[in-house]
């Protein structure tokens, strides 16, 4: 009961802030076609997704985006199952466009990107008909751009961590953000790199034998390049946009287990270029809208295992792959039932895969898409309404190098709808579903291995994996973006798993379709604000505040049970506080606690250990006019990160540790301009058009 009314007061808080903030404090200007905010908030909760700012919040933008990510609550990341939100596994995108990498290449890539070239995350838990119907569950969308300004402007980044494990190790990137806008159009330049070592011990055991116990020490290097132009042609844009990023990753792994001791290096080498064109047509009736955009996406990867004591190869394997697609938007506002929003678009694609195994093509794979879609939002009272569809076609197929893959050729219809009841400004109950489809990775698919590998451990894909087919339930109550309640369900037929499996006397990890899997999956988050103990709900009723600056608690906690055909097991249950308080001198100390119960079932796992059980600490001040912001931390103060889990219908044990602890410093120094016209303008890097849409309702 406490617990509820300490909610409630904040509420009120929020609400009394909100009320009094519309007539007095923030200047909101509401166009046509944007609606501009004049300051950025922490956290915001929309029906179909919920944004997380990283550019204003010091400990998530200091060390790499994979640190980032994995203080969001509610988000999990783990070296069996993957990335996932709330019980929904991530289909990664980046600035709007899919990134089409994927397992430990993913992982890789997201933690030698620095966190301080990031501007926001989105996570998009009820995708609607517009997005694919092939983003499955959820989609994670990583912004890296920042806003553009009139006249030549400039940020400078970097960041130096350490870690002491057996030895001090290292890291430390750069990055420079260039951007500027004349009367014939805008340019943006972003490019950095980063040098990561770190450490870590593997064990894969049954009862009572070691089968194999690793320790790797790797170093990471990594570039990335990324451009944008923006033309104005009257009222229409075109934008051109092109990525690259390639990294040169090499590991020493000393390793031993029944009946072998080994010593050996890798070397993992992938490129990555992304281009997009994107042509928006707007109308002099500026609720019309017209997208056209192609992107193109090539990514090439190599892998070597090599003995160190004999000199020869152990694993010499790569891929290259090839994705092309091309979609068309059009949307329209007229009135009806109130303001009514009605938008169609059609999608095709096409996935080219090669994988070699010792210069052998042993996998040739090829995916073609079709689709087209449409949707109406409409607004009448205090309710929202969105209902679509979309068509899908796809053709799959391809040959090993013994035989053809399974033919799969397959259109579908999958419909989507939404409803949300806007109580107050601020505050609304949502219930959405959807249908949505997986294809599987191209990771997945791989038959070769790009993992460490020794004789009593393996790693493989299976080429002839099928699609999986979801239906998505979601019940939410969201306020004020910090306090949200929700639960959702997601019903999946078919579903692509890894599973470690015996194999002989030793293990496997292997990807296989499960026929059926559901997940029930509940949420709650809550902020607490600290001025409520020491001034109680009345004083702190009179006092006119920015809720993102405040000392407060914020405490999130999840549960999720997974169900599987031949599994019996319990759910789990996730924690994540974050404390924000802010010191004399203005310094800003965030302090992050992650961990979970053990002994329930996570796909086809048990864990032994808490997930990502870890407490962090940031100290960040701001100098110069707010112009350089510096950041000081310590990752896993405490060193209990790790992984354990038992691998079902085996007597197999996996345990993992990283070299978690890490402290260092990051800064952010936004070069001033002299020309006291620059403003800002949309950004260049990421043009979406989700972006630009007048907002239904909430």
């Amino acid at each position: 009961m406490r617990s509820f009314l300490t909610c409630l007061s904040f509420l009120i808080i929020q609400f009394s802030f909100a009320q009094e903030k519309t007539k007095d404090t923030v200047k909101v200007t509401e166009l046509k076609e944007v609606v501009i905010q004049s300051k950025k908030k922490s956290i915001e909760q929309k029906a179909d997704r919920t944004i997380f700012d990283f550019s204003q919040q010091s400990h998530l933008n200091s060390g790499s985006v994979m640190e980032g990510l994995k203080k969001l609550p509610g988000l999990i990341v783990s070296d069996v199952a993957g990335m996932m939100y709330q019980g929904k596994q991530l289909e990664v995108f980046m600035d709007a466009r899919p990134l089409n990498i994927y397992s430990n290449e993913l992982t890789g890539y997201l933690e030698s990107l620095p966190a301080n070239s990031i501007e926001k995350v989105e996570i998009i838990t009820q995708p609607g008909a517009e997005f694919p119907a092939t983003s499955g569950g959820a989609i994670i969308n990583i912004i890296t751009s920042k806003n553009a300004k009139k006249y030549l402007s400039a940020t400078y980044s970097n960041g130096y961590s350490y870690t002491k494990y057996d030895k001090s190790r290292h890291r430390f990137n750069n990055s420079l953000l260039l951007n500027s806008k004349n009367k014939w159009f805008g340019w943006q330049v972003q490019l950095g790199q980063s040098f990561n070592q770190g450490y870590q011990r593997t064990n894969f055991q049954n009862e009572s034998t070691v089968l194999s116990k690793n320790t790797t020490d790797r170093e990471n290097r990594f570039y990335f390049f990324k451009t944008g132009l923006k033309f104005d042609l009257k009222k229409d844009r075109f934008l051109v946009n092109y990525d690259f990023t390639t990294s040169n990753n090499n590991a020493k792994i000393d390793a031993s287990g029944l009946g072998f001791e080994a010593n050996d290096n890798s070397k993992n080498k992938l490129n990555r270029n992304d281009v997009a064109l994107n042509y928006q047509k707007r109308f002099t009736d500026a609720t019309k809208k017209l997208d056209f955009r192609f992107n193109m996406n090539s990514v090439g990867n190599n892998f070597d295992l090599i003995n160190r004591n004999l000199g020869n190869s152990v694993l010499d394997n790569g891929y290259d792959q090839l994705f092309y697609q091309f979609k068309t938007d059009y949307s329209q506002e007229f009135s009806f039932l109130g303001k009514t929003k009605f938008a169609i678009g059609v999608l095709a694609d096409k996935l080219e895969f090669e994988a070699q195994n010792s210069a052998v093509t042993n996998l040739d794979y090829q995916r073609t898409t079709f689709s087209g879609y449409s949707e109406l939002q409409s607004s009448y009272k205090k309710f929202d309404f969105i209902l679509g569809g979309r068509i899908e076609s796809y053709v799959i197929d391809g040959t090993t190098d013994t035989d053809e893959l399974i033919p799969f050729k397959q259109t579908q219809f999958f419909p989507n709808a939404s409803i949300q009841y806007n109580v107050i400004p601020q505050v609304f109950v949502n219930a959405n579903y959807n249908k949505k489809i997986s294809l599987p990775t191209t990771a997945a698919l791989n038959p070769n291995n790009t993992n460490y590998q020794n004789p009593n451990v393996s790693f493989s894909g299976n080429p002839n994996l099928e699609p999986t087919i979801f239906d998505n339930y979601e019940l939410k109550v969201s306020a004020f973006d910090y306090f949200f309640i929700s639960y959702s369900r997601s019903d999946a037929n078919n579903q692509v798993m890894n599973r470690i499996i015996a194999n002989g006397d030793g293990a496997a990890s292997v990807s296989e379709n499960i026929p059926q899997l559901t997940i029930h999956n509940f949420n709650f988050g809550l902020p607490i604000p600290y001025m409520l103990f020491t001034k109680g709900l009345t004083e702190t009723l009179k006092f006119d505040f920015n809720p993102d600056e405040i000392n407060f608690l914020y405490l999130y906690v999840g549960h999720q049970k997974h169900i599987l055909p031949d599994v019996s097991g319990k759910g789990l249950w996730f924690f994540n506080a974050m404390s924000q308080t802010v010191l004399p001198s203005k310094i800003k100390f965030t302090a992050t606690y992650n961990t979970s119960t053990t002994g329930g079932t996570y796909f086809y796992y048990q864990n032994r250990v808490p997930f990502s059980q870890q407490f962090d600490v940031t100290f960040a001040k701001k100098f110069l006019d707010n112009n350089l912001s510096v950041s000081l931390y310590c990752n896993d103060v405490f060193n209990t990160s790790e992984q354990g889990f038992n691998a079902l219908g085996t007597n197999l044990v996996y345990e993992s540790k990283n070299d978690s602890r890490r402290v260092g410093i990051t800064l952010n120094y936004k070069i001033p301009t002299k020309n006291k016209l620059a403003k800002e303008e949309s950004n260049i890097l990421n043009n979406d058009k989700k972006e630009e849409q007048p907002v239904i309702g909430n």
